[in-house]
């Protein structure tokens, strides 16, 4: 074998099985070789480097492996930069292989040379460039190993000249290294001081409140057993979204600015704080310090109170860990902080359907999400981009046991959401998946990826992957942060985007497109669009003044929002939209 064919080799035996990636000069060995390894690497090949690095990053946070892309050298590599930073930022494992001129030519200034491991230096938690054939095994095995077991980006850098040279072991000899396959996780169980700490704790608490995250993902019995044994309530960090079904009434959803009232009032009224498998970052959102006392579990200790000073932390697997800590719970009995959670909860269900029912000119975007959430299949898969989309998707959509869904969290990037849609599909290609998206992410990414989509999609065997776009026609969560933020009007040099026929471009690609701007409309276009023989983009044409109300409002919030009246030039539809929303918030039923 040459470099490259032992590179896409040695990969296959980490269980490595597939690669998101676009061609170059720079991985020209690696482009050949990997047609002929076909059978044990599935290549898909995208339009733009960055869409690889959020696929790698999704297929991570969907299956737990570890994630890969590939790009040429200085240009393609620096492409990658975004979708690595998601990973390193959501603490996904990625590895990263891209491509540099020979070695003759480093230092040269030469056409697409870049120092690529000064440029990777800050993403990755190991980067390596290949100088011999002996380097290859130990830079493969390490790159995996690390980012599998630190759950953190890794690159190898491999010139071009190098991809081509014969393979060879290292020698045994002094000055060489022997590594070896094999994947092994960090200790899972935390000491049983510990857990008798936390349980102590925990069980003299009468109001207790639970935060999960991401971590607690692989944790849904373990969580709902705990909540069940403290009679707490659950609220969600937005990448914990399907760790606990919706459907459960002291599930209180999603928490932060795009959270529910229940969860604000849940964290703000407890006396106890256990926080499992989450890093959320706004800590105005949780309880004041010492107004509750604190637990967390985290497999990853330099995030233990991080965001609040906790009593007891413990480094552990979230489900291993929990249910060490069950037998020494107490059972508590129903209380009325457990009820109060219940009429909260239910009582948020009616108020986000009357908020979905107000009309809006045309379309008001709660009604679509409104109408997919008892429609979404069973162990559907669904993505979210960053911008007003993340805030219906937060709130409104109910997730049910073997669900998954997620998006970009740390870094909240737009234009993640139908690359990560895509990485769900060809990982599990028996499941619908949804992407939720909005004009601004899918003018920027998401138009690119539906090409991808049109590539691809006969080879599933269930074709359904549906594409929602919004389209209002305004970059509208970065408008309403000027407006409540800011206390400035909407900037409409800056906002304002062009129309575009979404659903168009989709028949273009061959694919099926749907439209809709009647509220009446909405559930037969999702029932359409469900049931699909093949990808389907629905374009909703939406009201990009309904306001993303936050679960509490401050008084700051207030006076910026009547700071802006002056200079709004859509004033009429934002107030009408925005008195609409409150007062469904105290008179349920109000249009």
């Amino acid at each position: 074998m040459n470099i490259s064919e032992f590179v896409w080799h040695r990969l296959s035996e980490w269980g490595l099985k597939r690669v998101y990636g676009y061609p170059g000069d720079g991985v020209g060995g690696l482009d050949v070789a990997l047609e002929n390894a076909k059978d044990v690497i599935e290549y898909v090949q995208v339009r733009h480097e960055e869409m690889a690095a959020f696929m790698a990053s999704a297929h991570a946070k969907f299956t737990g492996e570890v994630g890969l892309c590939y790009a040429t050298s200085g240009p393609g590599a620096i492409h990658l930069l975004n979708g690595l930073y998601d990973a390193k930022m959501d603490h996904v494992p990625v590895l990263a292989l891209v491509g540099q001129q020979a070695r003759t030519a480093i230092g040269a200034s030469y056409q697409q040379e870049v120092d690529l491991q000064t440029l990777f230096q800050g993403v990755t938690e190991y980067v390596a460039m290949a100088s011999v054939p002996e380097q290859v095994r130990h830079l493969v095995d390490r790159a995996v190993r690390i980012a599998h077991t630190k759950r953190a980006v890794t690159c190898v850098i491999l010139p071009k000249d190098v991809q081509e040279l014969d393979y060879q072991d290292p020698p045994v000899a002094h000055g060489a290294t022997h590594t070896g396959v094999g994947y092994a996780g960090p200790a899972k169980l935390p000491d049983e001081a510990l857990l008798r700490d936390a349980a102590e704790v925990l069980n003299a608490g009468s109001k207790v409140a639970i935060l999960v995250g991401a971590g607690a993902l692989e944790a849904t019995d373990e969580v709902i057993e705990v909540a069940q044994r403290l009679q707490a309530g659950v609220a969600k960090a937005l990448l914990g979204k399907a760790a606990v079904p919706d459907d459960l009434p002291f599930v209180t959803g999603s928490i932060g600015l795009l959270g529910t009232r229940p969860s604000w009032d849940l964290m703000k009224n407890c006396d106890t704080f256990l926080m499992v498998g989450s890093a959320f970052p706004y800590s105005e959102f949780l309880p004041k310090p010492g107004d509750a006392r604190g637990v967390q579990i985290d497999i990853d200790g330099s995030r233990l109170s991080l965001r609040y000073p906790m009593e007891v932390n413990m480094v552990g697997d979230s489900a291993t860990t929990l249910r060490a800590l069950l037998p020494l719970l107490s059972q508590k009995k129903e209380s009325s902080w457990r009820r109060d959670i219940k009429k909260g909860m239910a009582d948020w269900w009616d108020t986000l359907k009357e908020r979905a029912m107000n009309s809006a000119e045309p379309l008001n975007p709660q009604r679509v999400f409104w109408e997919l959430s008892p429609r979404l299949p069973d162990n559907a898969i669904i993505t979210a981009d960053s911008g007003s989309v993340a805030n219906w998707y937060a709130r409104d959509l109910r997730m049910r046991r073997g669900m998954k869904a997620s998006l970009s969290g740390g870094l909240a990037s737009l234009g993640a959401g139908t690359p990560y849609a895509l990485a769900g599909k060809m990982a599990y290609p028996d499941r619908t998946v949804i992407a939720c998206m909005g004009d601004g992410a899918m003018q920027m990414n998401g138009l690119n990826v539906m090409i991808t989509i049109s590539k691809y999609w006969k080879r599933w065997s269930n074709p359904r992957l549906v594409v929602l776009v919004l389209n209002n026609r305004d970059l509208n969560q970065v408008t309403w942060e000027e407006r409540i933020m800011l206390g400035a009007g909407k900037t409409e040099s800056t906002q304002s985007i062009p129309d575009f026929s979404y659903h168009r471009y989709a028949e273009l690609l061959g694919l099926q497109g749907i439209f809709v701007d009647n509220p009446d409309r909405v559930g037969a276009a999702w029932d359409e669009a469900l049931a699909a023989d093949r990808p389907v983009l629905l374009e909703a044409y939406t009201d990009a003044n309904v306001p993303p109300l936050p679960p509490h409002i401050t008084l700051k919030d207030a006076k910026n929002f009547v700071s802006m009246i002056p200079s709004e030039p859509e004033l009429g539809s934002v107030l009408k939209n925005s008195a609409k929303e409150l007062l469904t918030s105290v008179l349920p039923g109000t249009d």
